[in-house]
């Protein structure tokens, strides 16, 4: 053990060149007498449980051995400190990071340090997320909490196989991040590229927390589509990494990031795997089904109501026999949008506020907007259709990325009619083609093809038949039999 500082009054002159003199009240550093000797701790209020330090503190003034000769020795004091959790600081940087964090410093009259993890960080009890709800399941979510959340992934998988990494990021922010895996599922490629990529931030601090390290980690720019799925549900991230798969649990957000993914994992939802196989295959044909309505009814409903040279006779009711004197293509654009804002209001709308703003939207608005010939009838229809099938997609950022495209092949529609239909629905597939976050392609199992896992995919199997774990989590062993 070497010591990190001259006595603890070059500690204290340290501390207060880190966070000035009376500049902060929460950055505390206190003198104590701990066994007749005096000892300088250091702590941020309010990152630690007062009740547990004064506890120690209380302790360790008891009364002692004054025979004793060695009280001073790190070992010593390493090996009568009354509490588990206490390790020896490696440097100066590590104290200070570590202060950061919650932790307290003790360091004694020779200048040895020693960190102890007496942590308590405020925040909120385990509670069922909103975008993820089920009606049969544990009803528990992801803290802002990283101790929290760790700790609801170990209830569920109670093997020494898990493995939680600690990292810190940015410079000024030190977010903590733990990379978590089941040793010898997830592939050490996959980890080693993470480990690379959050060595590699050094921006001052990642605020948005998830998101801003997802940015981070693939370099997404201006791309749509999510590149990792993103989950508020231990069980949900407990069963991707059996899998093989890799989550990130990033302090002081309740959502947990799952890599690698395909677009087919923001379309699965745990109320498939609460219900008979039966039932859950059910469940997720009416997803998939959705989602490609939401995607292609509303531009394909327009394709067909303003070129009626396509539609069979028995079909020739499809098209509105007036669209009034605003352009069809018009009326839809400003629809779909309008919907997307109703969305953005009622979410920043107080909750009492936001049914009646949900009534007057859909009532008022919508049945006025239709007498005074802004829209027609079966514009309303189409759009609130396509509205619903996007809000039954699990995925809260597919479901934005889907309303995008939607739009997207619609200009297309309204400007080259069925060649652009059918050009902007190439593009698109092309775009999901050439999309390979961590080397795994995105559209997998449709390109490359892979049969059986395309069976896996549109049928929920029952748990007693066995599957190896995915082809793209590149785990160094895919059978999960023991």
């Amino acid at each position: 053990m070497s010591n990190l500082f001259t006595s603890t009054k070059d500690a204290e002159n340290w501390f207060r060149d880190q966070f000035g003199v009376n500049e902060t009240f929460d950055a505390t550093a206190k003198s104590v007498h701990l066994w007749g000797m005096p000892v300088l701790i250091f702590y941020i209020n309010g990152l630690i449980d007062g009740a547990v330090l004064t506890t120690l503190l209380t302790e360790m003034q008891e009364k002692f051995d004054e025979e004793e000769e060695n009280r001073q020795d790190p070992d010593w004091f390493l090996t009568y400190f009354p509490y588990y959790a206490l390790d020896e600081a490696e440097n100066r940087e590590s104290i200070l990071t570590n202060v950061l964090s919650g932790l307290v410093a003790f360091i004694l009259p020779d200048g040895h340090a020693f960190i102890a993890d007496l942590r308590n960080y405020p925040g909120r009890q385990p509670e069922e997320p909103d975008t993820e709800k089920v009606i049969r399941g544990s009803r528990d979510g992801f803290t802002e909490n990283i101790i929290t959340n760790t700790a609801l992934v170990r209830r569920r998988l109670k093997t020494e196989k898990l493995r939680f990494e600690m990292h810190h990021t940015s410079v000024n922010g030190k977010t903590d991040v733990a990379i978590t895996f089941m040793k010898g599922a997830a592939s050490e490629e996959h980890l080693s590229y993470i480990r690379e990529r959050l060595d590699e931030i050094k921006h001052d601090g990642l605020t948005m927390t998830d998101k801003s390290l997802e940015e981070f980690l693939f370099k997404q720019r201006f791309h749509p589509m999510p590149f990792v799925r993103f989950t508020e549900r231990p069980d949900i991230c407990a069963a991707h990494l059996l899998e093989g798969h890799i989550a990130l649990i990033v302090d002081t957000s309740p959502s947990v990031i799952l890599v690698p993914t395909t677009i087919f994992h923001h379309l699965q939802h745990a109320e498939e795997y609460r219900q008979a196989p039966f039932i859950g295959t059910f469940v997720r044909w009416l997803r998939l089904t959705g989602f490609l309505l939401s995607l292609f009814l509303l531009p394909f409903w327009y394709l067909l109501a303003t070129r009626q040279q396509y539609l069979p006779v028995s079909l020739s009711y499809i098209g509105p026999n007036d669209p009034g004197e605003v352009p069809l293509f018009v009326q839809l654009f400003i629809a779909d949008v309008g919907i997307e804002v109703l969305r953005m209001a009622a979410i920043h709308t107080p909750t009492p506020m936001s049914t009646a703003m949900g009534l007057v939207a859909a009532i008022v608005i919508g049945q006025v907007a239709i007498d005074v010939g802004l829209f027609t009838a079966e514009v309303i229809l189409y759009v609130a259709v396509s509205a619903i099938f996007t809000f039954a997609i699990p995925s809260f950022e597919l479901s934005i990325t889907t309303k995008i495209f939607r739009l997207f092949i619609l200009i297309m529609t309204g400007i080259f009619g069925a060649h652009g239909f059918f050009l902007a629905t190439v593009l698109l597939f092309y775009y999901l083609y050439s999309l390979k976050p961590m080397g795994v392609p995105y559209l997998w199992p449709v390109l490359p093809f892979f049969p059986q896992a395309m069976q896996r995919v549109l049928i929920r199997y029952p748990m007693t038949i066995d599957a190896p774990r995915p082809f793209i989590t590149d785990a160094p062993k895919r059978n999960r039999l023991s």
